[in-house]
């Protein structure tokens, strides 16, 4: 693949639920560096670097030997950070990887690179999975998505889409995971806000909004963030039981 492909992690100190989640504690390191670690062991990625804006998170990547880059403080998104980053580098593709997912799966986020490596069409690229809990659906705090036959997002929504009315439907998650082609993610926040993007309070409307498609590749990785103190306790448990040998 011979494209220069950046992955960047955008890590705040500052969270509304969970100050300094990235550096909260999981198995003897932090919930960032388990991010980080992971993303290094993606197939397609050149280069990880941690973007912030915080001076404790930028002391704690260096010391598990991340490259970091400071950031300015007045981004309003997380997409924002990854844009100064991908300004500064040569890389003509940059993936937006959560830094506050320590179980985030390398193989998704190669499956997500590869249509815009692979198709000059396709300025973004995202991740979804098929919803297995049924609670799900009707949780506003799990965004669902629709695409159409050629994989590109008809809509995403807070709300459960498609609505119904007979037995066996599929319902879809979106799976936070962005890859741009450079260029449209340095234009990205000059993009105008439009009225769906306000109404859900969902970023990646804009780009529906302003005609650009988004590819959504299916992935099995189930998305598990560290937005609360009981998010971290269920992760450490699944670290746990990941440990604990098998019995046969």
């Amino acid at each position: 693949m011979p494209r220069k492909i950046l992955g960047v992690i955008p890590a705040r100190f500052g969270s509304t639920r969970f100050p300094g989640k990235v550096l909260a504690p999981l198995s003897s390191k932090t919930v960032l560096q388990h991010v980080y670690e992971r993303a290094c062991q993606s197939r397609y990625l050149s280069k990880v670097v941690v973007a912030t804006d915080d001076e404790r998170v930028y002391q704690a990547a260096r010391g598990f030997g991340a490259a970091v880059r400071m950031t300015r403080a007045d981004h309003i998104s997380g997409t924002d950070r990854v844009a100064e980053v991908a300004s500064a580098e040569e890389a003509s593709v940059i993936v937006n990887i959560q830094g506050d997912e320590p179980l985030i799966d390398p193989e998704a986020i190669d499956a997500a690179i590869l249509p815009v490596v692979h198709d000059s069409g396709v300025v973004m690229a995202t991740l979804k999975k098929r919803i297995e809990d049924p609670r799900e659906v009707d949780d506003p705090n799990v965004v669902k998505v629709v695409a159409n036959h050629a994989g590109d997002a008809i809509y995403f929504s807070r709300c459960a889409i498609p609505y119904a009315r007979e037995a066996g439907c599929a319902w879809f998650k979106h799976i936070g995971l962005y890859v741009y082609e450079r260029d449209f993610l340095l234009g990205y926040s000059a993009l105008p806000v439009g009225p769906l993007e306000r109404a859900e309070r969902l970023e990646q409307l804009r780009a529906l909004e302003n005609g650009y498609p988004i590819r959504v590749v299916e992935t099995n990785y189930d998305s598990l963030g560290v937005d609360t103190p009981e998010d971290l306790e269920r992760v450490s448990r699944l670290f746990e039981a990941s440990m604990m040998p098998r019995v046969n």
